[in-house]
């Protein structure tokens, strides 16, 4: 007997077999097939892919054996059985990511995972070669998720044809939604796992407004056989997230409330590994309702990111602001701001216990913006953006949690202050104090004190200041005072914005 083939562990298992041809087997075939692990048993979507090719693709996450059987309404695809064994995984991969600890994430592994995105939304329908350069961009960075949309894209800066459709087109050039460009599709299929093998997430934006070519208004039953098809072509890739809409409200005329309520328990039922899904609002008036059970996390587009804290409390699930607006210099009031500003953004949000998004909006002659067509990074503050990752993961096991503001105490609103066990961080943004004690431990023990320089990245001991540092604040009385000590020990600052500081008890590294 054979051995039966072997498969690493959150990787794909990829059943080909041939079929019938004639007809529309898109509309005309169903086929799935149940994997069983001992008593254990999951069922999964097959798809048809062109030229007579049907394909089942399952994503193992048990080590061992594993036995499949298909079902079809074609007796060529039904009954069809096999087996193959699920090993270690590849180096890197720690399967599908979760929400952990109410406002974080992990891996399916338990390993830590903390998300600093990037956007580049038609990256996918640019010519090959700008493809290729957003993906050699991306290895030079620290970035581990990328928001992309699955059609192309229609809006300024952004005008071009893709590079193929996802529909076959007719003679009068409009799309037949009834028959799927598979080379388009297997297109997406080969940069997502691109992506995976790279350590980034791929944040799927499945309808978004800004569209010349009827994707947004395919009509009810074409977008769910669409967003079926999608789940069986890519929910076993690992990284994949799904996300509605980008900016949902603007396709209320064509998908009121009910049908994004039906799109979200369609990828539940078709997803057999649940993968994130979140949905993105334009207006901040028109807010989706996060507390829905179908959401994951919450996605925000909002600037004033001192408002991290207000909405953890009020949704009481992760916070991504994917677009705290972007680095650039385009006449569009969300696509200016500099590249400092964008790092301090970053900074407050992650220090009150959300995570933000980058994109990058700089004029260029050919329109080579990243936030839409990829290319590579001209902007200033993806290395430093970098850096803040690689702090928090070198500091973080369980995910920030920003320190309460109490009544009595209204200076900490100004400044933004996390914890996670016995690390501390304190971020100070356009504050410059020369002196600070607020926040720091309240006992004397063996720290070690940095201070951040979070443009310049750099990181310098500091040495305990005697106390008091500052005298405290008696609110009742509106008076300063001696008061009761505000740490244990106080730091020297020097007096200049955008530093952060960090306390960590004092171990061999």
């Amino acid at each position: 007997m054979p051995e039966p083939m072997s498969v690493p562990r959150w990787d794909v298992f990829e059943i080909a077999l041939d079929g019938p041809k004639t007809g529309n087997p898109y509309l005309d075939v169903d086929l799935e097939a149940r994997f069983s692990f001992g008593n254990r048993s999951i069922v999964v979507p097959g798809f048809y892919d062109g030229d007579g090719v049907y394909r089942i693709r399952f994503m193992p996450d048990t080590e061992g054996d594993w036995r499949y059987e298909t079902s079809s309404s074609t007796s060529d695809l039904d009954g069809r059985t096999g087996d193959f064994s699920c090993g270690p995984a590849k180096p890197g991969q720690h399967g599908p990511v979760r929400v952990v600890n109410k406002f974080h994430f992990a891996y399916a592994d338990g390993t830590p995972y903390f998300p600093f995105g990037t956007t580049a939304y038609a990256w996918m329908h640019q010519p090959l070669e700008q493809q290729d350069l957003t993906l050699n961009t991306l290895k030079q960075t620290r970035f581990n998720k990328l928001r992309m949309m699955i059609f192309p894209k229609d809006y300024i800066y952004n005008n071009e044809e893709p590079i193929m459709h996802f529909y076959e087109q007719r003679e009068d050039g409009s799309l037949d939604w009834d028959r799927p460009n598979f080379a388009m599709f297997r297109h997406v299929d080969k940069q997502i796992e691109t992506l995976r093998d790279m350590g980034l997430q791929a944040d799927l934006i499945l309808f978004h407004a800004c569209d010349r070519w009827g994707y947004r208004d395919m009509g009810h039953d074409r977008d769910f056989r669409y967003l079926r098809y999608l789940c069986a072509r890519l929910a076993a890739f690992s990284n994949v997230w799904w996300a509605p809409a980008n900016e949902y409200d603007f396709l209320i005329d064509v998908k009121p409330l009910p049908h994004w309520e039906e799109i979200f328990k369609t990828l539940e039922r078709y997803d057999p590994y649940r993968h994130l899904k979140s949905i993105h609002n334009g207006d901040p008036a028109r807010m989706y309702n996060h507390r829905l059970p179908w959401v994951d996390h919450v996605c925000l587009q909002n600037w004033d990111v001192k408002q991290t804290v207000a909405w953890r409390n009020e949704w009481g699930k992760p916070i991504l602001n994917d677009e705290p607006e972007y680095e650039g210099n385009i006449p569009r009031p969300w696509g200016n701001i500099s590249g400092r500003e964008l790092v301090h953004r970053f900074w407050i949000t992650v220090m009150r216990g959300g995570y933000a998004g980058h994109g990058e909006t700089f004029m260029h002659p050919r329109d080579d913006l990243w936030w839409s067509k990829g290319g590579i990074l001209r902007g200033e503050s993806w290395p430093r953006i970098g850096f803040l990752r690689d702090l928090i993961e070198e500091d973080v096991k369980n995910g920030l949690t920003p320190y309460a503001y109490p009544q009595d105490n209204w200076e900490w609103t100004r400044v933004s202050g996390a914890h996670d066990d016995e690390v501390i961080y304190l971020y100070f943004g356009e504050h410059q104090p020369a002196e600070w004690a607020i926040g720091l431990p309240m006992t004397d023990g063996d720290y070690e004190i940095d201070l951040i320089d979070t443009w310049e990245m750099t990181i310098t001991p500091l040495e305990k200041a005697p106390l008091p540092v500052a005298p405290a604040y008696r609110q009742g009385g509106g008076q300063y005072s001696g008061g009761e000590p505000e740490a244990a020990f106080g730091v020297r600052l020097p007096g200049k914005p955008y530093q952060a500081v960090r306390v960590r008890p004092r171990q061999e590294r």
